[in-house]
């Protein structure tokens, strides 16, 4: 990939806040969506500005498991929530790209293709008429 198809440092924080990217980045944009490595990234780029905030907790006085505490009771649930939600996400983000939202389950349907021919093929194809 040339540097030309890599979004400017303005363009990418821009992106990180949901703006569209020129067509002439939808590769990128592609790759970084549904590409190697792509669920990291989306929970990496949700949970560490909350969790940089959070750390404010550790100015608590006491003990340092009452503010790691604190802090674990709202990070769990928004990471719960942050993955359950990441499909939806990543699909809004392929589409406002002008991209094919099924992207997101391209791989998973490639697994199950293949599931199902190493099925047929040491089984045979049944079919009932």
């Amino acid at each position: 990939m040339s540097d030309s198809q890599r979004p400017s440092p303005s363009q990418y924080v821009g992106y990180l806040f949901g703006r569209t990217l020129p067509d002439s980045m939808q590769d990128w944009v592609r790759n970084d969506l549904v590409g190697p490595g792509a669920s990291v990234r989306y929970v990496l780029r949700f949970m560490l500005p909350v969790a940089a905030v959070l750390a404010l907790f550790l100015l608590i006085p006491g003990p340092i498991w009452i503010p790691l505490a604190m802090m674990a009771l709202l990070l769990l649930p928004l990471l719960y929530f942050a993955v359950a939600l990441m499909n939806i996400y990543r699909r809004h983000r392929l589409l406002s790209h002008g991209l094919d939202p099924d992207l997101v389950g391209e791989k998973a349907q490639r697994r199950a293709d293949r599931t199902r021919e190493d099925y047929e093929r040491r089984h045979g194809r049944t079919e009932d008429r």
